[in-house]
């Protein structure tokens, strides 16, 4: 197949070329590396199969020849940057999401949209299920990525239904590894910097809240197994193993064997405002209808991501 990723340069995008070059499918990767890096897929560069377009979503999109096809991951899921470029981050959501489906319906091609467990906001239902509606405050700072979500799941929906466009839509979970940004603001990053520096751990409030961590590789695999099913309904795909985020701390310690310590911080800005105190996928649907369940433990996804940020960090 010839398939369109968008997002391509990021942290799941990228794997995800990976993963689909392997199948032996030709993709496209288009990003316009706001937050994308071609340093994910530099060594893809004179691959045969491998093209990239620097494009931006929210304008029209055009690509020559068929597409089978359309992978939309183009989006701006950390609170660094949601925060600081809402207006960006609801036009990818929403003109991303209508010129990839016109793209799509244009090329006769299937889609699958990369969605978010952040649909269900801050939850009143745990472990959350596809048919939970959820909590979102539309005016509050987080808003703007919940709701730039929600609009692109119902615009799917839409097109699925008016125009026959065969769509996916796959609800993302806390997913980790390799490629993650350093300053993206997300805990994983935030930890195993902070222990690999010998930083002290800064855990918001009292690390009460719960979240649940998904390796990259099976999230790739969750999302390729969905790609080429028949589920036109949304589905969860995350690790339903919850635990603390004081939890996780100890654990990146552990990992890492860092002697940094935990300093707990109590932030009086926006970033956790509205952030979910609970966070758990129910993956029953994915589980029955794919046969998709995560594999990779957190101790060896851990250990894999900490070699990456080790790296990293030691570049000039």
């Amino acid at each position: 197949m010839r398939i369109l990723v968008t997002g391509g340069a990021g942290f799941i995008g990228s794997h995800l070329c990976d993963r689909l070059l392997g199948d032996g499918h030709e993709v496209i990767a288009m990003d316009n590396l706001s937050t994308g890096n071609v340093r994910n897929i530099s060594h893809l560069a004179g691959h045969e199969r491998f093209h990239f377009i620097k494009h931006d979503v929210t304008h029209y999109i055009y690509v020559p020849g068929p597409v089978d096809a359309v992978l939309h991951l183009a989006s701006l899921p950390s609170p660094v940057d949601y925060l600081n470029q809402p207006i960006q981050t609801l036009k990818v959501g929403a003109l991303g999401t209508h010129k990839t489906l016109g793209l799509a319906l244009a090329k006769g091609a299937r889609y699958l949209l990369a969605s978010t467990s952040e649909v269900y906001g801050d939850p009143l239902v745990h472990p959350q299920s596809e048919d939970y509606w959820g909590n979102v405050n539309p005016v509050g700072p987080r808003g703007v990525y919940d709701e730039s979500k929600r609009f692109a799941e119902a615009l799917v929906m839409a097109y699925h239904r008016h125009h026959g466009v065969d769509t996916r839509i796959v609800r993302i979970f806390n997913t980790y590894g390799p490629r993650m940004r350093a300053d993206d603001g997300r805990v994983v990053p935030n930890f195993i910097c902070q222990a690999l520096r010998r930083e002290p751990l800064t855990v918001y409030d009292d690390g009460a809240r719960t979240r649940s961590f998904c390796y990259v590789d099976d999230m790739v695999e969750g999302m390729v197994r969905l790609l080429f099913s028949s589920q036109t309904e949304p589905l969860n795909m995350g690790n339903p193993q919850e635990m603390t985020v004081l939890e996780f701390a100890h654990k990146v310690l552990q990992v890492t064997g860092s002697p940094s310590e935990i300093k707990f911080v109590h932030p009086t800005d926006e970033r956790t405002q509205d952030d979910p105190k609970v966070r758990c996928p129910d993956i029953s649907r994915a589980k029955n209808r794919l046969g998709w369940s995560p594999k990779i433990s957190l101790d060896e996804g851990l250990r894999k991501t900490a070699a990456y940020f080790e790296e990293y960090l030691e570049r000039p």
